[in-house]
């Protein structure tokens, strides 16, 4: 017989008997009630005690949500607040509260410097590889920027950079870039990546850019510091010519200019000279004006004395003796002076001839008047 044959006394809903079926407002009663009891209800009724337990735990939900409201942002950084992820406000260092579930916020450093490294290999203006290393140092300056102008800045940095060496490398030659150059190719990199991450607006400010190295492929490497040596030894060559031409060309100058000033003194005695002599003769020339047979004569014995002055020695040509006679003047000035007596030897013309003798004292006495 089934369990729930009526002859078996056995129904589920009528286990006490004659008992009907339970009421369903006496179950959900209960459940409140052990739900009150739960929830630290004591006393009063279920639904008085349902309804402060499902407040409390409302009001406590809200109060831990709203206090994840809450964040801090420090003294480098900055905070850009998005609202359903549009632009909301920038917040500066200090405690904010933002809305939970509906605010974002993205703290961006504004004031560290960070560093980006490139290797590569460039082509330079002469056809001449050349393995380059750069380093660039940035900061961001504006956060809203650097959040919404650009999806990847880094990216974008390391994209403009190697752009910009690029670009000024292969308007270089090799040896300007490896050697004197580079200063003038770190400024020009720097310049034009600026102006470039300003274009796209970046918010990126480029402080130092650094060619930490520049040099050829290992495969000519030797021939590359042959020419650096000689490129070298051409300077060197070129500072000691500048040297000896440093050294000449004063010289040269200081000996032109004696020689001008000794040009310049001899004319000038030469004219004073000819000048004298131009005076003296137009002197003479009135003199001899007034007295042609006086100045004549004046002259000729002014020009005997000029001659004979500086001749030591005098020879004489006895009139109607035929005979040549020496006079030594410089050795009878010097016995004269010495004192000396006695008779003088006058050369062998004159020895052994008493007519000589006389001869040369009737000419000294002539002489000496």
């Amino acid at each position: 017989m089934a369990w729930n044959d009526s002859g078996n006394g056995k129904s589920p809903w009528n286990q006490g008997g004659d008992q009907g079926p339970p009421d369903l407002d006496e179950v959900v009663k209960k459940m409140q009630e052990r739900l009150g009891s739960l929830f630290g209800g004591g006393g009063g009724s279920g639904d008085k005690v349902g309804g402060f337990s499902l407040g409390f735990i409302a009001a406590l939900v809200l109060g831990a949500l709203l206090a994840t409201g809450f964040y801090k942002i420090d003294a480098p950084e900055q905070g850009v607040v998005l609202r359903f992820g549009a632009f909301q406000t920038l917040t500066q260092p200090g405690l904010h509260w933002r809305i939970p579930l509906i605010d974002k916020v993205i703290v961006v450093n504004i004031a560290n410097t960070e560093e980006y490294d490139h290797q590569t290999q460039m082509l330079t203006t002469d056809e001449n590889i050349v393995s380059i290393e750069l380093s660039v140092q940035y900061r961001r300056t504006d956060a809203k920027a650097w959040v919404f102008n650009v999806r990847d800045p880094a990216l974008s940095l390391s994209e403009v950079s190697q752009s910009a060496i690029r670009e000024v490398v292969g308007t270089n030659t090799a040896q300007n870039v490896m050697g004197p150059g580079r200063t003038e190719i770190v400024n020009r990199t720097k310049a034009l990546l600026q102006a470039t991450l300003d274009q796209y607006g970046t918010g990126i400010q480029i402080m130092v850019v650094n060619l930490v190295n520049a040099t050829p492929p290992a495969q000519v490497q030797a021939a590359v510091d042959d020419a650096t040596r000689a490129g070298e030894d051409k300077e060197r060559m070129i500072f000691e010519a500048e040297a000896y031409e440093n050294d000449i060309l004063p010289r040269a100058r200081g000996e032109a200019v004696r020689q001008i000033q000794d040009a310049e003194g001899h004319k000038a005695r030469v004219v004073a000279d000819a000048e004298g002599e131009t005076s003296r003769f137009l002197a003479l020339l009135r003199e001899y004006q007034r007295a042609p047979e006086v100045t004549r004569k004046r002259l000729y014995l002014e020009t005997i004395q000029e001659v004979y002055g500086s001749v030591s020695k005098v020879f004489l040509d006895a009139a109607g003796s035929g005979n040549l006679i020496y006079l030594p003047v410089d050795k009878l000035m010097e016995a004269q002076r010495r004192g000396l007596s006695g008779s003088v030897n006058y050369g062998p013309a004159a020895e052994g001839s008493s007519q000589a003798q006389r001869d040369d004292e009737r000419a000294s006495g002539r002489t000496r008047r």
